[in-house]
């Protein structure tokens, strides 16, 4: 059974959320600040972290760096409504979603799911192995190498490419990628595609703001030229 870690400061939303994931059959931790956070992530090994951004002491941003900093550990973001920034920023430091207060707590379990769907299972066809240009992308080992050295990616960043890269030429909305590397239909709010392309471009272009391969389709979205 798989366990869930809720990090929140206000009682009465870790109450609802927990009592959810549990109704689903998931275990759950409760920490209502970074610091005990922490010690649960070392100790209670769960398989997902639900974290509000907005904690006394240590915030959700710095600990969402330092769980990326040491491991895969999937983790989504509780933001406030209009809360762009803090979006954006917890996406680059690694996080694999978001959801905005208020929130139904059934779409919390439903993103919880589909983030742990995706962290066990790898899309059909990662197995092979993709040559585009520079880059050897190992969808078996999950590695890709750039010009023969390794580049470091966090899970959806590799999803993402593995996708595009696998599918030279054609062009990718914004909503499509959403629904098959995220798992989740759009709502309006590109900005998680936006900042994994941006932060894709950054370790695999040798000029990020005129991209060679990850091109921008005006009026559609993305896609990779070899």
């Amino acid at each position: 059974m798989e366990t869930v870690l809720v990090v929140d400061d206000e009682p009465t939303i870790r109450e609802v959320v927990v009592r959810y994931l549990r109704r689903d059959g998931f275990q759950t931790l409760e920490a209502s600040d970074g610091e005990r956070a922490r010690e649960l992530v070392e100790t209670g090994k769960p398989s997902l972290v639900v974290l509000d951004v907005m904690l006394p002491g240590t915030d959700g941003l710095s600990l969402c760096r330092w769980i990326r900093s040491r491991s895969s550990l999937p983790v989504i973001l509780l933001t406030a409504r209009g809360d762009e920034v803090d979006r954006i920023v917890g996406l680059e430091l690694g996080a694999d979603d978001y959801v905005t207060k208020p929130f139904s707590p059934r779409e919390v379990v439903a993103r919880v799911r589909a983030v742990l769907r995706r962290s066990t299972t790898p899309p059909t066809g990662h197995h092979r192995t993709v040559a585009v240009g520079d880059l050897q992308i190992d969808g078996h080992r999950r590695e890709v190498r750039r010009k023969g050295a390794p580049v470091r990616l966090t899970r959806k960043e590799f999803d993402l490419l593995f996708l595009l890269a696998s599918n030279v030429g054609r062009a990718f909305s914004r909503s499509e990628l959403l629904e098959d590397v995220w798992d989740f239909a759009w709502d309006g709010d590109t900005a998680t595609v936006t900042v994994h392309v941006r932060r894709l471009r950054e370790k695999i272009e040798d000029d990020p703001s005129h991209p060679r391969h990850l091109v921008t389709v005006w009026g559609v979205g993305y896609r990779f030229d070899p």
